[in-house]
Order: C-alpha cells, then sequence, then structure tokens
C-alpha cells in the first residue's frame, strides 16, 4: 500500500469514527508528525479527503473536518435515496433468492441484537452492511455503486453525530426485512418503494436527533 494511501485510510477512519469531530484542523505539519510521514503523502491524502466531501477549506487555507449540518443531511439523503432505492430494484431483479432468505433469518433476531451497548449496535451494523454487500452483490454495477460507497461513508459518519437510538433500530430493521423479502419475491416496485420509506423514516429520525442535540437556548435563538 502506497504511504498517501495508507495516511488516506487512517484519517478516513478516524473522521468517520468520531476520533476527529468536526471542525477539527488537519495542520500539515502536526498531521505529518503525528502519522509520520512526509508532507507530500498527507497533502496526495488530504486532497482526497476534500474530494470526498470530509474535508474543507477553512480560515487562513486550513483544511478541517467538515460540520453535519441539516442542510447536509437532506442533500446527502437526496442523492442516498437515487441510489439505494435504484439498487433495490435492480436486487430485485437479479438476486440470488439464497443469500437473502439468510440474511432474512438474521434480521428476524434483530430485536435480540439490538441493546443500548456499543458491542450490541455494531454487531447490528454489521448485519445492516452485510445487507447493503448482498445488494451491491446482486446490482453488479460498479457506476452506481461507487458513488454509492462515498455516500454509505457519511452515513456511517452522521450515526456517529446522532444518538443511537435502539427503538428506532428496530423500526429499521424491520424495514430492512419488508426490502429483503420483497427482493426475494423478485418485486422490483415493492422492494424500490420499501427501500423509500426506510430512508424517508431514518432521516426524520436523523434530522430529530440532529435538533435535539442543539441547546436550548440555541433553538430558541433560532426560532426567534
Amino acid at each position: 500500500m502506497r504511504t498517501s494511501d495508507r495516511v488516506h485510510a487512517t484519517l478516513r477512519r478516524e473522521i468517520l469514527d468520531g476520533i476527529l469531530p468536526s471542525g477539527a484542523v488537519l495542520g500539515e505539519i502536526e498531521q505529518s508528525t503525528r502519522l509520520g510521514v512526509s508532507r507530500t503523502p498527507l497533502r496526495e491524502a488530504l486532497g482526497r479527503l476534500v474530494a470526498e466531501g470530509l474535508v474543507s477549506p477553512g480560515a487562513g487555507r486550513r483544511l478541517v473536518v467538515t460540520a453535519v449540518s441539516p442542510e447536509q443531511v437532506r442533500a446527502l439523503f437526496e442523492v442516498r435515496k437515487a441510489l439505494e432505492v435504484e439498487a433495490a430494484r435492480l436486487a430485485a431483479r437479479r438476486r440470488d433468492a439464497a443469500v437473502f432468505e439468510a440474511l432474512r433469518s438474521e434480521f428476524g433476531d434483530a430485536d435480540e441484537i439490538i441493546a443500548t451497548d456499543d458491542e450490541f449496535l455494531h454487531a447490528y451494523y454489521e448485519l445492516a452492511s452485510r445487507l447493503d454487500q448482498a445488494i451491491d452483490d446482486a446490482v453488479d454495477n460498479p457506476y452506481l455503486l461507487g458513488p454509492l460507497q462515498t455516500v454509505r461513508a457519511h452515513i456511517a459518519r452522521i450515526r456517529r453525530v446522532s444518538r443511537d437510538n435502539p427503538a428506532r433500530l428496530r423500526e429499521a430493521a424491520r424495514e430492512h426485512l419488508a426490502i429483503i423479502d420483497a427482493i426475494i419475491d423478485g418485486a422490483e416496485s415493492v422492494a424500490a418503494h420499501a427501500t423509500e420509506l426506510h430512508l424517508h423514516r431514518s432521516l426524520a429520525s436523523i434530522l430529530a436527533s440532529i435538533g435535539d442535540a442543539v441547546p436550548a437556548e440555541g433553538r430558541r435563538r433560532r426560532i426567534a
């Protein structure tokens, strides 16, 4: 692996995991020292992060980790809806039913998987990621899946910023089951509709979570 690829992977993971939070300044000298690399591969890695929208120019030509705002979340979900709804439709057309039948069995145990403990939440998110991968494999279209992977990276980060809500995750698991059932049945329109409904509810939940995270004084100022 090239040095710039390793640096990109490290910084990207730290941003998605919240180790480098919104607004964190990524100074070249500090980061090159911390990561033990020269500034040339660091600059290349930072350029890739800027292209992915995870880092943006700040005051004084500094690079900072981008903030997560309601406007950005809505814009991201517009793209996510276009890509994932079509992916679900294509998966229903091209799927290997046995793959999704196995996943359906696991999602049936979602209530036992989901808890407030981080270990259990990680298990649920890992299961959801395997469903994404199964859909991707069924779609088998790199022109659709490339942009979708970028969108999912941002969604993973938003999940860290917003609070995990076990009740919402249980609802999401049932929505995933509806998507899986439609894919197994080869019902393209139903799979697309179930995915659109899931994304609509996910967006509403994330926006509510971000809103709840704003201090009461800040909400009053904004309303005023």
